[in-house]
């Protein structure tokens, strides 16, 4: 037995935003960055919130990674200011730590730490969640997972709760519209990589699958669209936006693969952003799981217009297609690519296989691997070799 769990209401398109006129409440909480403010994306957000006479406090202080620290001193604030809305205002950061910071604000008497599936929250008794995903990669508006960074330890935290997925998400691309080339690259590979793990893991199910292959199918057709575009492009923007979020209903109902495993660790260790340090280990666990789901692979590349060959011959057809993807949007191919010295690689290279063992997305994974193949796996894509074990 398996539950498809997703927002209540996802707003979408051109002016969801106003739909924050239509809440009811006395007092309401932004969790957000100082980037966001700067730019003015907070304010548009007040403006809709003005309307309904509600109360208003930001906190603006989330970090990219958002630590422990954070997400406890927040908690507090929210403590102290009691709302009845909260809102998770920018990218997954800001989204994942008032997830965290609402957990904390209900139940004082629980730590970040006890963020798991088997602990009952009991969620919704001071307050409830929006999520207004700013960039279009996450897909943490709708999911119920929660990665913070523990600094002491160097490590993400993959937390997990049903409780905590959003009452309401709402994605307009307004608020994505000024994206940088170099952003709009890095979170649309990070939709890609949710939706294709998704549509390959252990526990995909027919639900996640119809979701996983529609959001490829977008992000392949829009994503150069929109790194070459920018604001030129709405149409391009909206479907990545769209796609973003289908992607995060997908791989929230099924799981991420070793694609997450390998990306958490290297982010955390070499502080790369988190789309691109999860879309330069994609075509090489493509490649590593190609002996066991060559046919789902095969039907992901069908998805996108490649119909010649067996499932194999597809299945590495779709791997020359993702890294053209990555070619045209600018996304480095290799660990190598990225600057990062053979020397200072390989001595981080034990702690970069034990965290990635240590991740859900390796149990679940096709094809399962030891920490030998992991260490492979880094090195493989370090030197940007294709995969023949």
């Amino acid at each position: 037995m398996w539950f498809f769990t997703s927002p209540r209401t996802i707003v979408f398109g051109e002016g969801a935003l106003e739909h924050l006129k239509e809440l009811e409440g006395k007092r309401v909480f932004i969790v957000t960055d100082k980037v966001l403010r700067e730019l003015g994306i907070v304010e548009k957000v007040v403006e809709q919130l003005k309307e309904t006479g509600m109360e208003i406090r930001i906190f603006d202080e989330v970090e990219p990674e958002p630590s422990k620290q954070t997400v406890e001193k927040g908690a507090k604030v929210l403590s102290e200011f009691e709302p009845d809305w909260i809102i998770g205002l920018g990218g997954g950061s800001c989204m994942d730590a008032a997830k965290a910071m609402w957990v904390l604000y209900e139940r004082p008497d629980l730590t970040i730490d006890d963020i798991n599936p088997f602990e009952k929250l009991n969620l919704r008794k001071k307050a409830r969640l929006i999520n207004i995903p700013t960039t279009s990669g996450t897909g943490a508006d709708v999911t119920w997972a929660v990665v913070i960074t523990d600094t002491e330890r160097k490590v993400k935290l993959e937390l997990a709760s049903r409780e905590v997925v959003a009452d309401i998400s709402i994605l307009d691309p307004a608020l994505v519209i000024d994206l940088p080339p170099k952003l709009t690259a890095d979170t649309g590979m990070d939709a890609l990589v949710h939706a294709i793990e998704a549509y390959t893991v252990q526990w995909k199910n027919d639900f996640s699958d119809a979701l996983a292959l529609r959001a490829i199918q977008l992000i392949f057709k829009y994503l150069p669209r929109a790194f070459k575009n920018g604001k030129n492009d709405l149409e391009a923007r909206e479907k990545m936006h769209n796609a973003a979020t289908m992607s995060g209903l997908a791989f929230g109902n099924s799981q991420i693969g070793i694609v997450h495993a390998m990306g958490h660790s290297f982010g955390a260790v070499f502080k790369i952003p988190h789309g691109r340090s999860v879309a330069v280990f994609l075509p090489y666990v493509i490649e590593y799981n190609l002996s066991e789901v060559a046919n789902l692979y095969a039907e992901i590349a069908e998805a996108i217009g490649i119909t010649d060959g067996t499932n194999e011959e597809k299945a590495k057809k779709l791997v020359e297609a993702v890294r053209n993807l990555m070619k045209e949007i600018e996304e480095p191919l290799s660990i190598k690519d990225m600057g990062i010295s053979r020397e200072e690689f390989e001595a981080k290279l034990d702690e970069l296989v034990e965290k990635a063992n240590e991740s859900t997305g390796t149990i679940v994974n096709p094809r399962v691997p030891s920490e030998e193949d992991y260490r492979k796996l880094f090195l493989y894509t370090y030197e940007g070799k294709s995969i023949d074990f």
